[in-house]
C-alpha cells in the first residue's frame, strides 16, 4: 500500500502539516506545576449544575496554580446545536464568577493566542493530522453504510461477541489501494477510521487524580475520526485541541471514564503526551433512603435556570459548590468568615470518590449567610437586578424609592449578628412589602391580623394612647422605655412570667402592646426590629398607620 498516495487521494487540498501547527501553537511559557485547564461544552443544550461544577473545579485549579483556564466550544455536531447555547454558557460562567483567560466570548468573538476556540473553525487543523495518520498507515477510509454496520452488529449479537468495527469485522481495514480507488471513482461516501493496534488482551492504566489507578482493556475498535462530511468526531478533535492548546489537566464527569482507553490511544498514535485526567463523581441526591443521580427529568435544581428564577445569589451557589468539591471547606469557612470562597484552595485528592450529595437545605443555609454578609447597597442592587426579570412591578417600586429601599435592607444589618431573613431573592418581597403603602393597603383587604385574644377595644385604646407618647426622635432604649411605661399604665404585665403568675390582675403583657403596634404598622405579628422598622418608615407614615380607624 502506498500510504502517501492514499493520503493525497483522500485529502488532496490539505498542504499544511502537523509540524506547521505545532509551530503555530508553541508550548506555553508558564511556571512549573501551573495547570492549563479548560471547560469545553457542546452547544447542544443549556447549562446545568454538573457543567458549572466541572467548570468551577477547572477554573480554581488553574488559577490557584498560576495557570490558564480557557473556554472551548465543541460544536462539531451542528445538527443538534441549540441557538443561544454558546451565550448561555459564557453568561453562566461569568454570572458564577468563573472567569476564563482565553476562549469563546460569545458566538462571534474570541480572545487568546491559541484559537480558534470553536471546533467548527478548526477543521483544516484536524485534516492535517488525519492526513498525517493516513500517511503513516494509522488511518484508512471505510465505505460501510449504516445498513452494513447494522447487519454486522446483529450477527455479532447472535454470536454473543463484542460488537463493533474491529478485527475481521473491520472489512475495509485491509482494502488495497486499487479497491479504494474503485470506491472513490464511484463516489461512494466514506469515513476515516483509526487503525487500532491488533494486540489482544492488553490493558490500559490510567492514574486518575480522583479515582486513583484504573485498569481497563485497550481499545480494539477502529473508531471513526473523520465523518463523511469532513467533520471530525469528538474523540479525535478533542485530542488535537488539548495538545495544541497545551492542556495539562482534563477535569470532566465520570461518564467519560469509559472513553479513557480511546483517548489515551489517540494521544499515543498522534505522538502526543496525554494530559492528566480527573473524573468527577456524579452529583447525587437522596431519594427516600437511597441515593440517585440528579435527573434532568425529575430535579429542577439541576438546571441553572432554577437558581436564576428562584433568585439564589450566584455567590451562594458558587460557595455551595465549593463546599461540595471539598468537605473541609466548611472548617475553613468558620476560620475565615470574611474571605471570599475563592480564597479556599481546592484539592482533587479531597474530593469524594463516590459522588457529592446535593442538599437544598445546606444550600439555603449557605445562601442565608451569604446574603446576611452583604451590605444594604449590594442587596438592593442584586435584588433589583433579579426583580427586573421576575417582578417588574416591584422593581419599579424599588427604583422609585431607592433610598427608602436601601434603608429597609439595612435594618438589623450593621451589627455583629445580621438578621438572616433572606434565603434567595424570591423571598424578599414577602418580608418587606408592608413598607410600601399600596402593598400594605392591599394586605388590609382581608383585615388586620391582631391577635384573637386581644379585644378590639383594647387595640384602639393602646394605639390611641401610644400616639400620645410616640416620638420619632427617640433612640431604641428611650423608645422601649416609653412603650414599657405605657404598657404598665394601661394595666399590662411587664413580662410573661409576671403575667402567668397572676393573669387575672392584668389586661395582658408587654409583648401584647408591642404586637398591637407592630400589626397596626405592618399587618404582621412578626417583623424585623420594631424600632428600626418605625425609623425607616418615617414619622408621617407611622402616625398615619397608627391613627387609622380600626
Amino acid at each position: 500500500m502506498d500510504y502517501l498516495e492514499l493520503a493525497d487521494l483522500l485529502l488532496p487540498n490539505v498542504e499544511k502539516t502537523p509540524e506547521y501547527y505545532r509551530t503555530l501553537y508553541p508550548k506555553r511559557n508558564l511556571k512549573p506545576n501551573a495547570m492549563v485547564t479548560r471547560y469545553a461544552p457542546s452547544p447542544t443544550g443549556f447549562q446545568h449544575l454538573g457543567g458549572v461544577f466541572a467548570a468551577l473545579i477547572s477554573e480554581r485549579l488553574a488559577h490557584q496554580s498560576g495557570g490558564i483556564f480557557y473556554f472551548r466550544v465543541e460544536d462539531t455536531d451542528k445538527k443538534r446545536e441549540v441557538a443561544g447555547a454558546i451565550e448561555d454558557s459564557t453568561d453562566t460562567l461569568r454570572d458564577f464568577g468563573i472567569n476564563f483567560d482565553e476562549g469563546v466570548v460569545d458566538s462571534s468573538t474570541e480572545k487568546g493566542a491559541y484559537g480558534p476556540y470553536k471546533q467548527s473553525d478548526r477543521i483544516e487543523i484536524y485534516h492535517a493530522f488525519v492526513k498525517s495518520l493516513i500517511k503513516k498507515g494509522l488511518a484508512y477510509p471505510c465505505f460501510c453504510t449504516e445498513e452494513d454496520l447494522d447487519k454486522t452488529r446483529k450477527i455479532q449479537q447472535e454470536l454473543k461477541i463484542n460488537t463493533g468495527y474491529h478485527g475481521k469485522w473491520a472489512i475495509h481495514r485491509n482494502s488495497s489501494l486499487d479497491e479504494i480507488k474503485i470506491e472513490l471513482a464511484k463516489g461512494t461516501p466514506y469515513v476515516i477510521r483509526l487503525r487500532a493496534p491488533e494486540e489482544s488482551g492488553k490493558r490500559v492504566i490510567c492514574n486518575d487524580l480522583i479515582k486513583g489507578t484504573i485498569s481497563m482493556p485497550q481499545n480494539d475498535q477502529d473508531i471513526v475520526i473523520l465523518k463523511n462530511n469532513g467533520i471530525p468526531t469528538y474523540h479525535f478533535a478533542h485530542a488535537i485541541d488539548d495538545h495544541l492548546m497545551g492542556t495539562t489537566h482534563v477535569i470532566r464527569g465520570e461518564e467519560w471514564l469509559s472513553s479513557v482507553p480511546i483517548h489515551l490511544q489517540l494521544f499515543e498514535m498522534l505522538g502526543f503526551t496525554p494530559p492528566h485526567y480527573a473524573h468527577i463523581p456524579t452529583i447525587m441526591k437522596m431519594d427516600g433512603t437511597s441515593k440517585r443521580k440528579l435527573s434532568k427529568r425529575k430535579d429542577p435544581e439541576i438546571s441553572m435556570s432554577f437558581y436564576k428564577s428562584q433568585g439564589y445569589p450566584f455567590l451562594s451557589v458558587t460557595e455551595y459548590l465549593v463546599n461540595l468539591i471539598n468537605s473541609d471547606f466548611q472548617e475553613w469557612r468558620y476560620a475565615n468568615e470574611n474571605e471570599p470562597c475563592t480564597s479556599f484552595k481546592i484539592t482533587l485528592e479531597n474530593m469524594s470518590k463516590s459522588g457529592a450529595l446535593f442538599d437544598i437545605l445546606k444550600l439555603n443555609d449557605i445562601s442565608k449567610n451569604v446574603i446576611a454578609s452583604m451590605d444594604a447597597t449590594t442587596v438592593y442592587k442584586l435584588y433589583l437586578d433579579w426583580a427586573k426579570n421576575y417582578d417588574a412591578d416591584f422593581a419599579k417600586e424599588l427604583i422609585e424609592n431607592e433610598e427608602y429601599a436601601k434603608n429597609i435592607f439595612n435594618i438589623e444589618r450593621e451589627n455583629d449578628k445580621p438578621r438572616k431573613d433572606f434565603v434567595k431573592w424570591l423571598d424578599v418581597k414577602d418580608h418587606i412589602e408592608y413598607f410600601f403603602d399600596d402593598l400594605y393597603k392591599s394586605s388590609l383587604e382581608s383585615g388586620l391580623n391582631f391577635p384573637d385574644h386581644i379585644p378590639i377595644k383594647q387595640v384602639e385604646k393602646v394605639l390611641t394612647s401610644y400616639l400620645d407618647v410616640y416620638n420619632y426622635s427617640d433612640d431604641n432604649d428611650t423608645w422601649f422605655a416609653t412603650l414599657k411605661k405605657l404598657s404598665l399604665e394601661l394595666g399590662y404585665a411587664k413580662n410573661a412570667r409576671t403575667y402567668k403568675k397572676n393573669p387575672d390582675l392584668f389586661v395582658g403583657q408587654l409583648s401584647d402592646v408591642a404586637t398591637i403596634v407592630r400589626v397596626a404598622l405592618t399587618n404582621r405579628t412578626q417583623t424585623q426590629d420594631l424600632h428600626e422598622v418605625m425609623q425607616v418608615m418615617g414619622k408621617k407614615r407611622v402616625i398615619e398607620r397608627l391613627g387609622q380607624n380600626f
